[in-house]
């Protein structure tokens, strides 16, 4: 008797059966024998291209990922997706393509799924979008799935210093103030970035990759290794395998991914000081399994929970560093003997959080994850905000920051080239709030990161001495006091739509609040005068991202999600 039983698969409908006959067809042309032809069928989906080095060796780890499923008996079909790599889309209006390629990324690997009937999924993901963009794929289809990480790159090295793209983005902002010289930046610029692999520090990239093991849809101690490392092909062997196990035990993504799972991860982007962008991509992924977890409820649990892991931007460590200590597992430890995680949820081992953390012993000898009872500083180092300047919310990474409240008078730009252009001339002044707006997920449109702003800034020496606000978004490379995700965003006409120069903002990052200190009659005559603006694209994908999109608080996703489903492509 087969280990698996065809007739409830989705692949029976593409391979078994005389009508079926035209479409084995084309397996045979492929090579694949008749015993092939009847295993499962296992899409093996890469994000990987020449674009960035953060994807670069993902297609070799998928094509590895083959020889675990064929051993389990399966049948790999591996396909491509797209991937818009951040550090290259930055500063320009490439940034604008970023997020809405998240949703790209999930409707693409969903269609080649559903039009090719794949029965279980192991998606490859190296750049910020894809890894969330992938984990919503698999949510939505909810066929058998591993998610693995192509890891990140290694630190370069320079002035005797381990150091990443930050320092480059920062160092051009150095240029401008004339402390750094162009043979200085066009030296560092040539070491930072020593290989392939995704950006090093504790930014979007990692900090999802972290979220892909502690709501259990990686491997343990998989998603840490650098990318250089011999061991990626063993993780992806080894994810190959395992989804043949979930295919015959039918343990599917949304029996992981519970409410509870959400909470864990989000405790493990707070304790790490990830990048604020979690609090974009977690709601996205729980709305695709029908789950109500927006802003408020991850600014909930980053609230209560301490931060225990010196990670850049705000901290001393790389993602090499933390393997090194013990990865994401060490931390996982470290919040389950606190109380702080549910341990009951289940893991693609098949077993629970709890049990895989059973094995893992505190290192004593590591310096990046701290013990919860010595933490770096009591609650995480990601924040939400709420207040008369963002009824919908507003989340600031405060990892690493001395400055944990700030008043200031508001300089206000309708968009980043304006205020790049400012930062430039050096015409931003200490205790100023910039207020960056039109950059939301529907102004902007497509809801824009602004590292080369910020890094700038700190490159003047301004970064401890200004704030910045938008309704767009920040690299989880940013540092500084810098708050993202304004809601509701000022193309809707919210309350950041009627901030003018010199109002007074005041942010309490303890207090998780933000107010605009104007008077209700003056902001009502403003709201009156307001106008809707126009953007440039009237046209192609990101138009059409501009129709669909959500607010931030609910992910900025494009579509209802699981909670509106009337049937599910895996019970097909």
């Amino acid at each position: 008797m087969t280990r698996f039983d065809k007739s409830r698969l989705p692949s029976r409908h593409v391979s078994v059966g005389p009508e079926r006959a035209p479409h084995r067809s084309y397996y045979y042309a492929m090579g694949l024998s008749e015993e092939e032809i009847a295993r499962p069928f296992v899409g093996i989906a890469s994000a990987g291209n020449d674009s960035a080095p953060c994807n670069t060796t993902l297609d070799a780890q998928a094509d590895v990922c083959r020889q675990g499923v064929d051993a389990a008996g399966g049948m790999p079909r591996r396909f491509n997706t797209i991937t818009v790599t951040d550090g290259i889309a930055m500063g320009h209006q490439g940034m604008k393509s970023s997020l809405v390629s998240r949703e790209v990324i999930a409707d693409s690997v969903e269609l080649s799924v559903r039009g090719h009937c794949y029965d279980a999924l192991v998606g490859f993901a190296g750049c910020d979008k894809s890894l969330p963009g992938m984990m919503m794929a698999m949510l939505r289809l909810n066929v058998p799935s591993i998610f693995v990480y192509g890891g990140s790159i290694l630190p370069g090295r320079f002035e005797d210093k381990d150091v990443t793209v930050v320092d480059v983005f920062e160092a051009v902002g150095g240029f401008s103030a004339g402390s750094c010289p162009l043979a200085r930046l066009t030296a560092l610029e040539k070491v930072a970035c020593p290989g392939h692999g995704a950006c090093g520090g504790q930014f979007t990239a990692n900090t999802m990759a972290c979220v892909g093991e502690a709501i259990g849809l990686s491997l343990p101690h998989s998603n840490m290794a650098p990318a250089p490392y011999a061991s990626r092909a063993d993780i992806a062997i080894a994810a190959g395998r395992q989804v043949m196990t979930l295919i015959e035990r039918n343990i599917r993504p949304r029996d992981i991914c519970t409410r509870q799972a959400f909470e864990n991860a989000a405790r493990v982007v707070a304790a790490t000081g990830g990048s604020t962008n979690a609090a974009l991509h977690l709601p996205a992924m729980a709305n695709e399994a029908g789950i109500d977890f927006d802003l408020f409820d991850v600014a909930e649990i980053f609230k209560s929970t301490p931060y225990i892991a010196d990670l850049k931007p705000g901290g001393k460590y790389v993602a090499r560093d933390m393997h090194d200590a013990g990865g994401v597992y060490m931390v996982l430890r470290q919040l389950f003997d606190a109380g702080l995680l549910h341990g009951d949820c289940l893991t693609v081992t098949g077993r629970t959080l709890a049990e895989n953390i059973e094995a893992i012993a505190w290192n004593p000898d590591q310096k990046v994850i701290y013990p919860v009872s010595a933490p770096l500083s009591p609650t995480g180092g990601v924040v939400g905000l709420r207040g008369s300047l963002a009824p919908d919310g507003a989340i600031v990474k405060v990892a690493g920051m001395a400055r944990l409240a700030f008043t200031g008078p508001a300089r206000v730009f309708d968009c980043e080239e304006d205020c790049f252009a400012a930062v430039e001339a050096r015409s931003i002044e200490a205790g100023c709030v910039i207020v960056i707006r039109y950059e939301g997920p529907k102004g902007g449109p497509g809801m824009r990161e602004m590292l080369s702003t910020t890094a700038a800034l700190y490159g003047q020496g301004l970064g401890e001495h200004v704030a910045l606000i938008t309704d767009g978004r920040f690299s989880g490379a940013t540092r500084g006091f810098c708050i993202g995700h304004v809601g509701p965003e000022a193309a809707e006409g919210g309350p950041i739509a009627l901030v003018e120069d010199g109002d007074i903002i005041a942010i309490d990052a303890e207090a998780g609040t933000i107010d605009l200190d104007v008077p209700e009659d003056v902001l009502a005559a403003r709201r009156a005068a307001w106008r809707p603006r126009a953007h440039d694209y009237q046209s192609g994908a990101i138009w059409k991202f501009a129709q669909l999109v959500g607010s931030a608080r609910r992910g900025a996703v494009t579509q209802p999600g699981g909670e509106a489903e009337t049937h599910m492509f895996a019970d097909i």
